[in-house]
């Protein structure tokens, strides 16, 4: 099986991409977990939040693989989350960093920050969405991912992640 990740900035279209991914590709996406997390909280999430998050977001990626075919599209990763801690809190707990280095998908598809901005109760950042592009692109860098900066309106980005996914399908024969 080949696991794509989508990732990226916030208000990035990655959940949209996620859905019409897994479409074209007739298999499932593993949803943002912590939309529902965060929208279940009455108070401001912590660091322990955050962590609770990736645990969650795991096993529900775990549950949805038994469900996929060739592809399973993941609308997030733990890549996410380390940055949003960092950022959020000045660190990032252990058991991200770990399951992060131990992360297998096979591309990674960056989302460029060139839609507008659609406000979202669980947003905050609207004016650092090229900062973090940028600090997503030099963490892939670091970790030596395979990856593809998406960009353009939904159309164009939905070409282009088939593109890069059709590329790799043929790579790998399946």
């Amino acid at each position: 099986m080949l696991k794509i990740a989508i990732t990226g900035p916030e208000s990035t279209g990655k959940s949209t991409l996620s859905e019409q991914l897994a479409n074209h590709y007739q298999t499932v996406w593993v949803p943002e977990y912590a939309r529902s997390y965060i929208g279940n909280l009455n108070r401001e999430y912590t660091l322990k939040d955050i962590e609770a998050i990736a645990r969650g977001q795991i096993q529900l990626e775990k549950q949805l693989q038994a469900e996929a075919g060739v592809i399973l599209i993941a609308d997030t990763d733990l890549l996410v989350l380390k940055i949003w801690s960092e950022h959020a809190f000045g660190r990032c707990p252990d058991f991200i960093l770990e399951n992060l280095a131990q992360q297998d998908y096979n591309l990674y598809l960056l989302m460029g920050v060139d839609l507008p901005w659609e406000p979202d109760p669980q947003r905050e950042h609207p004016h650092l969405r090229q900062f973090f592009y940028d600090w997503y692109k030099r963490e892939l860098h670091q970790m030596g991912a395979a990856f593809a900066e998406i960009a353009g309106q939904q159309e164009q980005r939905f070409a282009n992640a088939r593109q890069h996914i059709d590329a790799l399908l043929r790579q790998h024969k399946l």
